[in-house]
């Protein structure tokens, strides 16, 4: 991974302007919001600590589970604050005006969160998944010492890279080969630099269709059911592009919508993914050995079939840590470059697509 692009990765961060819910408000008059920058990369559970000791003076005695809302939506604590931003504001919004919820939690919509140790524990689990999916086996992820372990997650805690590309190196989870500088090598041989080579790239995928058009993002329609948004979770396999063109976003994109784009170019061995919550279990006990995470990646690569075919969808909008790439460009840059800490690359896509057809 780009040094300079691994720093503008761990540097990112987004305004926040946080309002307290009024029903927990229990003293007049209510009190400011609170700023807060906070990390693309990190997760809003985290801002709890800060959060009660702005909020404290108003707060209710008895608290439940922090929770988070936009426009009347509660936000997924597991998502990376970057990428909720990136799917929910089509039109980027400065500050990010949210609410903060200290009771009410919506187990309906919402996976139970206990504060920092869920989102550790989601964090390692999403770290064993992408080690399974580049090399097969989540090992060097599993054999981490305590030390390391505790290290790596204070530096995503913190936002310190330097200590993460310490422990992270030990992983050996790799990078994937430039197209420009030679041909991708697919067969797990190490390159120079003694990391493994990935021809697998670990990708969750954030759908949004709409049937409207709107030329400008400001008349984007407005996400208020998470129902709206299809979560595809499955590694993209880097290929030849046609013509022996590279392989581009735009290529990696199509194939993990086929349902979207019928290309026959592409090969699709591998279903298509809706994500729900039991993809996001969450547990504060090690995995006992690869076939767990084999099991992981199986039980959120559940096979699907789509009743619906879509023949003139347009993409409107890719956006990946804040910034909009050229469709065209190497997906191989886009996945050594743009990936998160837990080594999944987080892709929000908006779709304008017709109104759909029942197939027969």
């Amino acid at each position: 991974m780009d040094m300079e692009a691994q720093r503008y990765v761990w540097d990112g961060a987004i305004p926040l302007q946080i309002h307290l819910h009024e029903s927990d408000v229990a003293t007049l008059p209510a009190p400011p919001p609170a700023l807060i920058l906070a990390p693309r990369i990190g997760y809003l559970p985290l801002l709890a600590s800060h959060l009660k000791s702005h909020f404290s003076s108003a707060l209710p005695p008895r608290l439940d589970t922090i929770w988070f809302e936009y426009k009347g939506l509660p936000l997924k604590w597991y998502i990376p604050t970057g990428v909720l931003f990136d799917l929910l504001c089509a039109e980027p919004e400065r500050p990010w005006n949210l609410t903060v919820h200290f009771t009410g939690y919506p187990g309906n919509i919402l996976i139970p969160c206990e504060g920092e140790d869920s989102v550790k524990w989601s964090f390692i689990n999403s770290l064993k998944e992408a080690a399974y999916i580049i090399n097969g086996n989540c090992k060097n992820v599993m054999n981490m010492s305590q030390p390391d372990q505790v290290e790596l997650w204070r530096s995503v805690l913190n936002g310190n890279l330097e200590p993460y590309r310490r422990v992270s190196t030990k992983l050996k989870l790799g990078t994937v080969g430039d197209e420009y500088a030679a041909k991708l090598n697919l067969s797990g041989e190490t390159d120079f630099s003694g990391q493994v080579k990935a021809g697998r790239v670990p990708v969750r995928l954030y759908v949004w269709s709409v049937s409207e058009d709107f030329e400008d993002l400001e008349d984007a329609p407005q996400i208020d059911s998470w129902d709206k948004v299809s979560y595809i979770n499955r590694p993209v396999e880097i290929q030849g592009g046609e013509g022996g063109r590279c392989f581009t976003l735009h290529d990696a994109v199509k194939s993990l919508l086929p349902e979207y784009f019928l290309d026959k170019s592409l090969t699709n061995e591998e279903s298509l993914t809706v994500g729900d919550e039991h993809e996001q279990r969450v547990s504060s006990e090690d995995a006992s050995s690869d076939r767990k995470a084999e099991e992981e990646v199986e039980n959120s690569s559940e096979h699907i079939t789509s009743c619906y075919q879509h023949d003139d969808a347009e993409i409107k909008l890719v956006r990946i840590q804040g910034i909009q790439p050229k469709l065209e460009i190497p997906f191989s840059w886009v996945a050594n470059n743009l990936m998160n800490p837990e080594h999944f690359l987080h892709i929000c896509v908006y779709l304008k697509v017709p109104q759909a057809n029942t197939m027969s």
